[in-house]
């Protein structure tokens, strides 16, 4: 598949910052870096708010010697990769405490923040965060989609581009990175992706953490991405490279903050007994998961099997941005019993409405890939909106009661 001209993508999470803004004295984007955080913050930038990069290492230095002082001289800012100087969002915390006027800052940060342990004080109360991530199939488009609102309401969107075959597997090996959409070439892509990973460890990684094992990570990498939408066992995990289940667990929270891998617990209801409750863990890209696998559409075209995982981490991925699209708060899960009925994803909204996704790389669909769909929409009740087996196909097939087969491309529908 051809990727676009490289261009400018509408994001749909600007909204979300226009008005967080109107209301709220610090909004922070939050996102994997590349993934357009700074190209989105930008267009914020005017004569009244300054834009300034800690990713310049004299204004670094400038911030991380007197960060009240530096703050002190900001009226209104935009300030780039917040997390390489955590010391100034308590800077920030007693100068909006003085003057709680909305917008006055605009953060994105490449690590949650939040989550870092240099930083003694939250800006609770002060401060909205907004989570950006690689391109959506929807904003490469330029198209709104209304799967997951439409989902939740019990129906089906329709899709405004049919994506199948050989057009899907290229779709899914791209991912949403804007510099992997830039490349037309594959081995130019993957050179980049390389490049990329190597940067995560050798630079993110050390910034927000002191870990005794750097050199393993690239290894755990690997590991993790050859167990994307598995079950989790950290300790065979680890095993593999020689961690221990404790070190495991630390490193790989690493990477989560980096938003580079995506936890996914259990849905579960009391109804529900003999459950699995094991966590797994999806990478955020499909593209860089199948540089990280070796998955090219040379391999897949011999082996199929190979796009299951990359197909799930794909789709998981752009519900996963709808769902942050959206006014109504949702979480992701997955479905699990002992008995092996399963269902990939869960999307559970605040109000209770359930929708199950079962996602298939094949062509074909048939009653037995409902199994795992039916147990589940036996728990909720009249709270089980939709069930659908996504599939390589254009067709939209009934299999009972809130239950079809639907074509992978009514996601971005």
């Amino acid at each position: 598949m051809t990727a676009p001209i490289a261009k400018l993508f509408p994001r749909f999470a600007a909204s979300r910052v226009t008005t967080a803004l109107k209301d709220t004295p610090v909004v922070m984007v939050n996102g994997p870096r590349q993934c357009g955080k700074t190209t989105l913050v930008r267009e914020f930038a005017s004569t009244n708010r300054a834009y300034i990069t800690l990713d310049d290492d004299t204004v670094l230095e400038s911030v991380r010697n007197d960060p009240t002082g530096f703050v002190r001289g900001l009226n209104m800012a935009i300030v780039d990769e917040v997390q390489r100087a955590p010391e100034l969002l308590r800077a920030i915390k007693k100068s909006v405490d003085a003057d709680r006027r909305p917008g006055r800052f605009l953060l994105t940060g490449s690590a949650n923040v939040l989550a870092l342990p240099q930083v003694s004080e939250s800006l609770a109360g002060r401060m909205e965060i907004i989570t950006l991530l690689p391109l959506a199939r929807s904003e490469i488009l330029g198209k709104p989609p209304t799967f997951l609102e439409n989902a939740l309401a019990g129906k089906i969107a329709k899709p405004f581009e049919i994506i199948i075959g050989d057009d899907l597997v290229g779709t899914v090996l791209v991912g949403g990175y804007p510099e992997m959409l830039r490349r037309k070439d594959q081995k130019r892509r993957r050179a980049w992706a390389r490049d990329y990973i190597k940067a995560i460890v050798e630079r993110d990684i050390r910034e927000i953490a002191d870990l005794d094992k750097l050199a393993q990570l690239p290894r755990l990498l690997q590991v993790l991405a050859h167990h994307s939408g598995q079950l989790t066992n950290f300790s065979q995990l680890g095993g593999q490279i020689g961690l221990d289940d404790k070190t495991t667990r630390k490193y790989v929270a690493i990477i989560e903050q980096l938003f580079h891998v995506h936890r996914v617990e259990p849905w579960f209801r009391n109804q529900l007994k003999r459950l699995v409750k094991t966590p797994k863990l999806h990478f955020i890209d499909s593209g860089l998961l199948a540089v990280t696998v070796g998955a090219t559409e040379e391999r897949i075209a011999k082996d199929r099997s190979i796009l299951g995982p990359l197909l799930e981490t794909y789709l998981f991925s752009e519900v996963m941005k709808q769902a942050s699209w959206l006014d109504e708060i949702c979480t992701l899960h997955y479905y699990r019993d002992k008995d092996q009925g399963e269902v990939d994803i869960v999307v559970e909204s605040e109000n209770g409405a359930i929708v199950g996704l079962e996602i298939k790389a094949g062509a074909t669909v048939n009653a037995g890939d409902f199994r795992g769909l039916r147990k589940l929409s036996e728990a909720p009740g009249r709270n089980f909106k939709l069930g659908l087996v996504l599939y390589d196909s254009e067709n939209i097939v009934p299999f009972g009661d809130n239950l079809f087969a639907a074509p992978i491309s009514c996601v971005w529908g």
